[in-house]
């Protein structure tokens, strides 16, 4: 059941009087990886941002000094994925669904003595909830700390290795993902109907973009006839690896800092003009 996960980091496999004696409980971090059930074009599967969500933070968690207590819950697979629910095989929850999850989960924990939560995502659809879902638990518990965290977000070379063009434009199902899949779980992936896809999107020298300062709503159906956006045909396992090499090192940078963490707090004066 701990899938990529050490066995030793896997919070389900204490018994509950392990976990009321762990020590430094309030020291603790609990990570939780979540992903989404969505299309990846017609090569990858359904299960691509859970798998790559919950291999990133086993590999972490195994390069990790064992003197800094951590444990993984299992992965929470299904997301927020409407926007991609015009393609068969996507299940999504909705935004409130999701976020009683989270909560509630969240509740438990902090009941049982956890007060650092990090939820990991792999999937871009829902960073908006988690932001939401943390914000609100830490108002609710001012001594809970919570993480909305991003699998992409932690320091890596990935532009390096793919290129700058298609890590900026390849959001889904493209040579990034697909290389990763090819390493992780290669029986699932078919490259023979890997595609290359790339939306119009805006033109030159626009303002608006689909991620950024400046987004439009939209829906795979509006980009994508595969499902894909990038260039999928490129991406190689020799490619996945490196990818997951350098994501995974930053991720044990992150672990390591949010364990030193000591919280947020206003200096002692202000100044008035």
């Amino acid at each position: 059941m701990h899938s990529y996960i050490p066995p030793a980091r896997f919070l389900p496999y204490l018994s509950w009087t392990q976990v009321k004696n762990l020590p430094n409980k309030l020291n603790t971090l609990i990570i939780q990886p979540i992903g989404a059930i969505e299309q990846h074009g017609p090569h990858l599967p359904l299960v691509v941002d859970s798998a790559i969500a919950t291999a990133v933070v086993g590999k972490a968690l195994s390069q990790l000094d064992a003197a800094i207590p951590a444990y993984a819950l299992p992965p929470l697979c299904y997301g927020k994925s409407n926007e991609h629910s015009g393609f068969p095989g996507t299940v999504t929850l909705s935004a409130s669904t999701l976020m009683s999850v989270l909560m509630e989960t969240a509740e438990s924990l902090y009941k049982s003595g956890f007060r650092k939560l990090l939820l990991v995502n792999g999937h871009g659809g829902q960073p908006q909830v988690l932001d939401i879902v943390a914000r609100d638990l830490h108002e609710r518990h001012s001594d809970f700390m919570v993480f909305p965290l991003f699998v992409w977000g932690a320091p890596h070379g990935v532009a390096k290795i793919v290129g700058e063009a298609e890590y900026e434009q390849g959001i889904h199902a493209g040579d990034v993902e697909t290389s990763v899949m090819m390493a992780l779980m290669p029986g699932q992936v078919d490259m023979t109907l890997a595609v290359k896809e790339l939306p119009n999107n805006f033109p030159p020298g626009s303002l608006l973009s689909l991620e950024g300062r400046l987004p439009t709503a939209w829906v795979m159906d509006d980009l994508s006839r595969s499902g894909v956006v990038g260039d999928a045909t490129s991406a190689t396992a020799e490619k996945g690896e490196a990818i997951l090499a350098s994501v995974v090192a930053g991720w044990v940078k992150v672990f390591e800092e949010i364990y030193r963490f000591e919280g947020l707090r206003p200096s002692e004066a202000c100044e008035r003009d």
